[in-house]
Parts: structure tokens; sequence; C-alpha cells
């Protein structure tokens, strides 16, 4: 069974040993390809490029903060692998040794969820992408569950279907795939599992992941199970935020707001785990 991850307060960690590892999960924002016929309106190449930038330097500020750089980053709202060829090869994270796995999904949006992982730190033994069935056997038209296998290891990273049009069922379908998944990871021989995603849903509470209406929510997070021990944190570097001017305090600075660009990142912020074996 998945373990729901207990929050803490914010925490930096500068020394990490081999016996544990640095994972991100990070929304981030209909991560559009800038030929793309699905792309934003006004979205251009310049912009997906300050994009790229964007998303690399952050993952080097996490890497500052955790005095390692992270050993896998899943992504929620990436179009294709374009993107993501993009961001490892033209921007900071060029000489670093990150693998891309992205496959297309059925998602009527075109968005997928995607991973990066270090080859010299957690070399890839197999991935796959893992549809979530509607309610009559078919296979629902919605982001597929990635699977990435490593020795000993295994990361699924996920993004669940929203309740609009008051189809309050997607969402349980789609828990129901991801802890089918883990049970036969687990009855298979597989020690270890770390579920990351965004499941449009405040399950945990604590620092939010989005502000809706004034309100944070922790609708991004992870569940793990066979570690001696998880910690999370929400990364709100101020970089990724900006004045809330109609509630007040702060809020993520999104890429868009509406048709305007607003030259944010994401409408999401990136939740780090740091899991010891």
């Amino acid at each position: 069974m998945m373990i729901l991850l207990l929050l803490g307060a914010a925490f930096a960690v500068r020394a990490q040993t081999r016996d544990s590892l640095l994972v991100v999960f990070w929304n981030v924002e209909n991560f559009f390809d800038y030929h793309s016929e699905n792309k934003p309106q006004y979205w251009t190449k310049g912009r997906f490029q300050a994009k790229c930038d964007a998303v690399a330097k952050t993952l080097l500020r996490i890497a500052d903060r955790y005095g390692r750089l992270p050993d896998a980053v899943g992504f929620a709202e990436v179009e294709n692998a374009f993107v993501l060829r993009q961001l490892v090869r033209e921007t900071a994270l060029r000489k670093l040794d990150y693998q891309i796995l992205h496959y297309d999904s059925p998602d009527h949006r075109g968005i997928d969820c995607a991973l990066l992982c270090r080859r010299s730190t957690l070399p890839l033994r197999d991935s796959a992408p893992k549809h979530v069935p509607d309610s009559v056997g078919g296979v629902m038209a919605t982001r597929d569950i990635l699977l990435a296998e490593f020795d000993s290891l295994a990361i699924l990273v996920n993004h669940h279907p929203s309740q609009l049009g008051g189809k309050a069922d997607r969402r349980e379908l789609a828990q129901e795939r991801l802890q089918a998944l883990t049970d036969s990871l687990h009855a298979a021989g597989q020690p270890r599992t770390l579920a990351v995603g965004d499941f449009n849903e405040d399950l945990w509470g604590g620092p939010g992941t989005l502000k809706y209406n004034g309100r944070w929510e922790k609708i991004d997070g992870g569940f793990a199970a066979g570690f001696s021990r998880v910690r999370e944190e929400v990364f709100a570097d101020p970089v990724l935020l900006e004045a809330d001017k109609a509630f007040g305090g702060e809020k993520p600075r999104r890429t868009f707001v509406g048709p305007r660009y607003n030259g944010g990142v994401s409408d999401h912020l990136p939740v780090v785990f740091v899991v010891y074996f």
C-alpha cells in the first residue's frame, strides 16, 4: 500500500549521502512547442526559449539549495519530446546527463507527463506509458501515467483529470489505476515506489502549490512506499512568485493570464522530494 507523505516545515539539505535521491515534480503549465497548432495565442519562439531557460534555472536553484542536482524530474503539461529536447540541449542543463522519457498520450489538450533522469546516478532499466481506463473499459482521453523503472526503484508520474463538466469519477478512476500499478510493482518484487504528480485535488494541506480564488491548495505531491524516510518541500522560490493584487499576498507567476502573456513560468510551484533508502 502507498503511504501518504507527511509534510513538514520548509527545509534545506546541503549535503546528501548516496543512500538518498533528490526527485522533483513540477506542473509547468502549458509547456507547448512553439510550432504547435495547440499552442496558446501569442506563443512565440522567444517566449518558448525564455520558459525553457526559466525551468532550467529553477532546477539549478533547487540543486544549489540541496547541494546536488535532482536525480529525476517529473513534469506535467509538456506537449512533446521537442520541448524536452530543447530544455536539456539548449539551456544551462546542456552539459548535464539528463535522459528524456516521454510518450504521447490520448489527452485531448495534447499535454503529457514526462521524466528526466540522470544517467550517472539513476540509470534507467525500463519505461512505459500506462493508460487510464474509463468507466466502460476504454481508454480515457487524459494523460497517461508514466512508469520508469530503475534498480530497486520505480517512479510513476501522473496528472489526474480535472472534475470539470461534472465527471466526478474521472479522478477516482485515475487514482485506482495508480494504486493498481503500484500494487503490481510490489507483487513483482519492486521494493520501492514513488508516485509523484498533479492530483488535481487538495489532498495534503500545508504549504500550497497552486492558488485558486485567493486560497492556496496542495494539489501536487506524492505517495511513497519502501523507503526508510521521505521529506518534501514546496519550492516557493521568490522568482516564481508575484504579488496577488486581487486577494493579497503572493501567487505563482503564470506564463499566460488568459490570452495575455505574463512572463512567468507556471501557475504551479515545484515539489521537491528527498527519499532515503
